[in-house]
């Protein structure tokens, strides 16, 4: 096993990889950039170096800067968390060349399935199900046009290389083809540096579904069931659960058997995620893999109780998994909120700026994995993602249930965040009969769900937690009388002797 690993992130995913890493008794590195210096995964970590300034472009996206620190401290693994350079085979190439290990897949399993024309083109030839459409890029507008009318409308347009909802444009008619191919190529070209783009039959309300690998350097290779990923905003996931309300055993067999044998036909080692679309009838079809740890990773951790980044270690250390597929069990049910800085009641806008008060929800089956601490300030600069709740109980009404008290627990003060978001969420009718795909979240939002801003209940949370502040201001600023000729031992006493006095209760109404 690794003496010192390298994490080339920040914020929660950081911490969350530091601390397997304490666990498991290896000595961790961060790297930070300016905006960083006193973010908490640098505090966390047994080192930290400093990689450039606030923008990603100039730190974190460095990848000479990352290779010279892990040099420089003797790393000899470096994991990439999610993000960044997290599926970037140039990145995982040049650790191989500077002689250290890099946590996750090998690069040819890398460049396959990140690239969603060729992934599509391998799955297509090995007969496993795709979502039907082109298997290969389009070089041109009238080319669009005439496969959109081929296939028939609706149709999506997306980023080949892409991910996290980025080049994607949802197509109804012919008249909405020419911006929306425009739109989507400048968007996939900003995003990736790639303005590749391939065309899809959109899938009426359909579910999200992940099934999650696991594989190592011996052949051996399982899954660990799937993740409910259909309650996602402008395509990005806001909440996860597992197991998902919509599969029975026998269709998470057939998922999970056709996940594996996605992995093994891409040559895949580590953690990985294949993610499906499941229509109204329950077919499922293959959308795309990630190359990495997932950001909901922890409902999986929750239901089969393995570790996934102590695995990922131990794979990538040349070790064997420890488990055969019949020794895979789900127990009970989690759910994960994404805590993000932002503001609901304003179309979501990014919030950044100084938590002035932070008090994070604990108890049975809860589980907050954060990036964050008390007066720390959210920089503008990164992805606003504050924490990954995570709950788990016995059945999906315990899980929602434990979800709603965590959320009324979690107190962030000075900024802005979705609790209240997430609170209505799961009040929502529908959702709690598990009916949602993944137009859900955009419906509701459309039919006003954050629209009379505040609840009740959360006004009176606001009102409560100003108050508290105030009261916590004021005793700040009140200090005890002090005789300057005593010293402290006396007045220590003295103050201890007059707090014994019991405190006379007040005639005034």
């Amino acid at each position: 096993m690794f003496g010192k690993v390298l994490i080339a992130n920040r914020g929660e995913i950081a911490v969350r990889v530091m601390r397997a890493c304490r666990e498991m008794g290896i000595r961790t590195v961060a790297v930070y950039s300016d905006a960083d210096r006193k973010a908490l995964h640098v505090r966390y970590a047994d080192e930290a170096y400093h990689v450039g300034p606030s923008p990603s472009t100039k730190s974190y996206l460095r990848i000479e800067r990352i290779l010279d620190a892990a040099r420089r401290s003797g790393a000899e693994a470096i994991h990439p968390g999610y993000g960044f350079l997290a599926e970037n085979p140039d990145f995982a190439r040049a650790c191989s060349e500077a002689g250290v290990v890099f946590v996750g897949p090998p690069v040819a399993a890398m460049e396959l399935m990140g690239s969603k024309t060729a992934a599509r083109r391998a799955l297509i030839k090995a007969g496993l199900p795709v979502v039907p459409g082109t298997d290969d890029i389009i070089e041109s507008l009238s080319e669009v046009r005439r496969i959109a009318g081929e296939i028939g409308y609706p149709v999506m347009l997306k980023a080949s290389a892409g991910g996290g909802g980025k080049g994607l444009r949802r197509v109804d008619s012919s008249a909405e083809l020419e911006s929306a191919y425009r739109n989507a190529r400048s968007e996939a070209q900003n995003a990736f540096n790639d303005a590749a783009i391939y065309l899809e039959k959109y899938i009426e309300s359909p579910r999200h579904v992940e099934i999650q690998i696991l594989g190592d350097q011996h052949g051996h290779l399982i899954h660990l069931g799937e993740r409910e990923c259909s309650l996602q905003r402008r395509h990005q996931k806001v909440m996860e659960e597992s197991p998902s309300p919509l599969l029975d055993e026998e269709l998470r067999q057939r998922m999970g058997a056709t996940a594996v044998r996605i992995g093994t036909l891409a040559g895949y080692t580590n953690a990985g995620t294949v993610e499906f679309l499941v229509d109204q009838n329950r077919r499922f079809y293959f959308l795309e893999m990630n190359t990495r740890l997932q950001v909901e990773h922890p409902v999986t951790e929750l239901v089969t109780g393995i570790d996934l980044v102590k695995e990922q270690l131990r794979i990538a250390a040349g070790e064997r998994l420890a488990w055969k597929q019949e020794e895979v069990h789900m127990r009970g049910w989690a759910v994960e909120c994404r805590i993000y800085a932002e503001d609901p009641g304003n179309n979501f806008f990014p919030s950044p700026g100084l938590i002035t008060r932070l008090a994070v929800p604990s108890g049975p089956g809860v589980r907050d994995d954060s990036g964050v601490s008390d007066g720390w300030t959210v920089p503008i600069e990164y992805d606003p993602l504050l924490s990954k709740l995570a709950v788990w109980g016995k059945d999906r009404p315990e899980a929602i249930a434990r979800m709603r008290r965590a959320l009324d627990e979690y107190e962030v003060a000075g900024i802005e965040t979705n609790l209240s978001f997430f609170r209505r969420v799961l009040q929502h009718p529908e959702f709690v009969a598990g009916c949602i795909d993944t137009g859900f979240i955009d419906k509701v939002l459309a039919e006003g769900l954050m629209a009379d801003g505040d609840s009740p209940d959360e006004a009176a949370e606001r009102v409560a937690v100003l108050v508290a502040a105030l009261q916590a201001s004021r005793a700040a600023s009140v200090q005890p009388l002090r005789i300057a000729s005593a010293s402290a031992w006396k007045t220590s006493g003295r103050e201890a002797l007059l707090n014994r006095w019991p405190k006379r209760e007040s005639s005034l109404p």
